[in-house]
């Protein structure tokens, strides 16, 4: 990975021989700003300021490139309030960000404050010490949600890593219009949902917008989390996997398991040829009434249409749950963290600690649509004001995400592939859970 290079390296060519010329002939004041320009740095942290030496620049790495706009907005309003600190917001494609992060922290050029996946994603930084501590440091970290927090915390030392900058939820967003020509209610219960399927498939409406695509089995963990959850026992299901009393087997998981391979009927045809960019112009253009998915996914879906007249519900319990009442999973999205091995630690750290201030989270929720980790931030949006309010009520844990990804295989992958076989006819529910099961035993260690 090569960083851009800061003002510092760009100073350094023949200029910077012509200076040293200069200073034979006896210009001996250039040579002071010449010795300084070309001096040896710390990254981009050390490209200085261009509107004075005494402002201090600090590079903010992230994997989201659509949020440059956003971000630039965001950051401005530190800068008023820090006048003496300016950010680079620098993105990096996701699918690289892992590789190329872990290099950056390595060495010189990296970020001063990087944007962190949790859990799993963490761990392998926390191993290797690329990270500061934030205990003690970000007093605003003590009034987090703990369940937002454990994102952001080494999974053996225990210790806080990261200001959490978001969280998702799970659930059905649906199409009001269609819901209404079609004579469908928001089902209060499991049938309820299967009729109005039914109904909709009927009428040439696809029911529910799923792809299992080879782009995007990814999302097949989440729409098993969304129909499932509740039906293999939610947070006491995970409780006792975590402490070694059940494993993912059980009957429980294996039936909610098989809860995919019932609703295919009502999928896209073809599903597992089915990409995301599919999916999300069926929904769309109203060619799908309903799509399992995301808060990620709002944004998207209202920008292709703001027209769009959506509601969300949070699906029934199905027929054997053992969780009687529905529920809305939900992980921490990821935070920001210090480098450690910043120059500018203490500028970092007035960074981060801004980001756990309303003002920011207000900021981050106005600007992206999403949910902001942060205390006491109310949602502007409807829509993701009610997901916020049932995370909140009957919140629940994306098991694989949040405790099976700290080893290799990560059960969500193995989960992803295995269900997608599934789909083809390859395997059954009983497999599915029986090769995750096969997967986490090769590294995890209940209690842990």
């Amino acid at each position: 990975m090569n960083p851009t290079l800061g003002e510092n390296e760009r100073n350094c060519g023949p200029k910077g021989s012509l200076m040293k010329r200069r200073w034979i002939a006896g210009a001996i004041g250039v040579l002071a700003v010449a010795l300084a320009a070309c001096a040896p740095g710390g990254g981009a942290s050390d490209q200085g300021d261009k509107a004075g030496a005494d402002k201090v620049t600090l590079s903010l790495w992230s994997w989201r490139v659509e949020d440059v706009k956003a971000y630039e907005k965001i950051l401005a309003k530190f800068e008023e309030s820090h006048p003496k600190i300016h950010v680079e917001f620098k993105p990096f494609q996701a699918t690289e960000y892992n590789n190329i992060l872990a290099t950056g922290l390595s060495s010189s050029g990296g970020p001063d404050v990087a944007q962190l996946r949790a859990y799993g994603g963490l761990q392998p930084l926390v191993e290797a010490d690329q990270l500061l501590p934030l205990d003690g440091k970000v007093e605003a970290l003590s009034g987090f949600d703990a369940k937002l927090l454990e994102g952001s915390k080494g999974h053996t030392d225990g210790k806080i890593y990261g200001v959490p900058f978001a969280y998702q939820t799970l659930q059905v967003l649906y199409n009001k219009k269609l819901f209404s020509d079609n004579g469908i209610e928001v089902p209060a219960t499991w049938d309820d949902m299967i009729a109005a399927a039914k109904k909709l498939k009927a009428a040439g409406i696809t029911p529910f917008a799923v792809a299992a695509g080879p782009d995007a089995t990814w999302t097949l963990p989440i729409t098993h989390e969304i129909f499932g959850n509740a039906r293999y026992g939610s947070t006491a299901f995970r409780d006792a996997l975590v402490k070694g009393e059940k494993k993912f087997t059980d009957p429980d998981f294996t039936a909610s398991v098989k809860l995919i391979k019932d609703l295919e009927p009502y999928f896209p045809k073809d599903v597992v040829a089915v990409k995301i960019p599919d999916v999300q112009a069926l929904f769309v253009t109203g060619k799908a009434a309903m799509y399992p998915t995301g808060t990620f996914d709002l944004a998207p879906v209202l920008a292709a249409d703001p027209s769009l007249e959506l509601g969300i519900f949070q699906v029934p319990p199905p027929p054997g749950s053992p969780v009687t009442t529905p529920v809305t999973p939900g992980w921490a999205d990821g935070s920001f963290g210090v480098n450690a091995k910043s120059a500018h630690q203490a500028e970092a750290l007035e960074l981060v600690k801004w980001m756990a201030t309303p003002e920011f989270g207000q900021l981050y929720a106005t600007e992206l649509k999403q949910l902001s980790a942060v205390p006491g931030v109310t949602p502007s949006d409807p829509l993701l004001a009610e997901m916020a309010k049932n995370y909140a009520g009957n919140g629940a844990p994306y098991t694989l995400l949040v405790n099976f990804r700290y080893g290799q295989p990560n059960g969500d992958a193995v989960f992803r592939d295995e269900v997608q076989k599934m789909l083809t006819g390859q395997t059954d529910p009983e497999a599915v859970a029986a090769s995750v099961q096969k997967g986490v035993e090769q590294w995890f260690k209940p209690g842990n």
